[in-house]
């Protein structure tokens, strides 16, 4: 019987040393997860059980378990490097097969799928064609490197001040070319539908008291016809308070303009145009198209106060075409893509699986673990939703492992080793002293 005791301490401080070892040889491990070897004593017992002075006959290996706590986060020089602060794993797919980890090594593969080290690729939320989440539809994660495609400006919002304290001017006919024309001027950028940009020019003469004339230029010719320098024109009228007279405005006569219901002006019958090569250049359609709906301007918020003139908000929803610049995924999982032309759009959220029994995942190797039984099923969602944790985007998750108690473990195994072999030694004595007894 001693022999069997001490055989099971021998295979018992084995097991130890085998896990200590384990734990130290993945210190370096991002999202290593820490095992602990659990044991538990052995005594014989009969049909009827055992006695209460029973024997010990030894140890046995219960359990090999792991420790879910938190490892530190380290940042790196990659955007797509992930670590999770707090509870969770990340849900990968390798052909179907599901497996969840914290290794947060993250890239794309050819395709621009999001893949971790082993090609194993990160799921999540996709999005539809018009760039909205689809929550609720779990797939894997593609980035979509291709260029954005140009979008023509249909709004044009703007609030200016007009100096109150403006002189009519003198100088007629009005002449883009002659500032003492014109009262004030301002520019802003406007798309046609390839993406060709053209400068949108407004000029403001004062004509009376509380009374102006905005004259527009696209690129320096007539909107309506690029053959064309003359502006199209809307009158601009304030109240005696400086606010824009919108009723004023809708019953208005604006030359190649519009004026809708609302008190927003349209541009319906801009054509896109750009010159030839000769000399004076020639001005044509540049095979391009302003947006179907026209360019919709709305002006309602301007002023006319005693102050400088100044443009105080200027926005407008087109823009060309963009290359993929860089991707940024925030602390929710969203995952942001940033072009070349000032844009952005979504390209899908990262998931998170939590699980009532983390101890019952099955370790797989590849710093992954898959569902048991004991594990129960996983709990998905967005990261910072429920009890999930946060994500860090350029940044990675340690091993948990303390090397100095693994090292201390190391000593504590190999002295049980050394003293369950003492015990196989003495019961080899004692045996061998009765054999040989005469």
């Amino acid at each position: 019987m001693g022999f069997n005791i001490g055989l099971s301490g021998l295979r018992a401080a084995t097991s130890d040393l085998n896990v200590t070892g384990n734990n130290i040889a993945n210190a370096g491990t991002v999202g290593f997860k820490q095992s602990r070897a659990e044991f538990a004593d052995v005594y014989s017992a009969s049909v009827l059980g055992s006695g209460s002075n029973s024997q010990g006959s030894g140890v046995l290996l219960a359990d090999v378990s792991q420790l879910f706590n938190q490892g530190n986060i380290n940042n790196t020089q990659n955007g797509l490097d992930l670590a999770i602060n707090g509870n969770g794993f990340f849900q990968t797919s390798n052909n179907g097969e599901v497996s969840y980890t914290r290794a947060g090594y993250f890239g794309t593969d050819r395709d621009g799928f999001m893949v971790n080290n082993f090609g194993y690729k990160l799921q999540g939320y996709s999005v539809d064609a018009n760039n909205n989440l689809q929550n609720g539809v779990i797939s894997d994660l593609q980035i979509q490197t291709a260029s954005q495609a140009p979008l023509p400006t249909s709004n044009l919002d703007q609030t200016f001040n007009l100096n109150s304290t403006n002189l009519v001017p003198t100088t007629v006919p009005f002449n883009p070319a002659d500032p003492t024309s014109y009262n004030s001027s301002t520019s802003t950028n406007i798309y046609d539908s390839q993406g060709n940009s053209h400068v949108f020019t407004q000029y403001f003469l004062k004509t009376g008291p509380n009374n102006w004339q905005m004259n527009v230029l696209i690129d320096g010719r007539n909107p309506d016809d690029p053959t064309l320098t003359t502006p199209s024109s809307v009158p601009l009228q304030f109240t005696t308070a400086g606010q824009l007279d919108v009723p004023a405005l809708i019953a208005s006569a604006p030359t190649g303009f519009t004026v809708g219901a609302d008190g927003t002006i349209d541009l319906t019958t801009w054509v896109p145009a750009a010159p030839d090569t000769s000399i004076p250049p020639v001005w044509s359609g540049n095979g391009a198209n302003a947006s179907a709906t026209g360019v919709n301007i709305d002006l309602r918020q301007s002023t006319q106060f005693a102050s400088t003139f100044a443009v105080n908000r200027v926005s407008q929803d087109g823009y060309t075409t963009g290359q993929l610049a860089g991707l940024e995924i925030d602390d929710t999982g969203v995952i942001f893509a940033r072009y070349t032309n000032g844009q952005s759009n979504i390209q899908g959220q990262v998931v998170l699986a939590s699980f009532a029994n983390v101890q019952g995942l099955t370790p797989v190797g590849k710093t992954a673990w898959v569902q048991s039984f004991q594990s129960g099923e996983p709990v998905v969602g967005t990261p910072r939703s429920g009890t999930l944790g946060a994500l860090q985007s350029g940044a990675l998750e340690d091993s948990n492992v303390e090397l100095s108690d693994q090292l201390v473990n190391l000593i504590v195994a190999q002295r049980n080793y050394q003293a369950n072999a003492k015990t196989i030694e003495t019961e080899s004595a004692v045996t061998q002293t009765i054999i040989n007894l005469r």
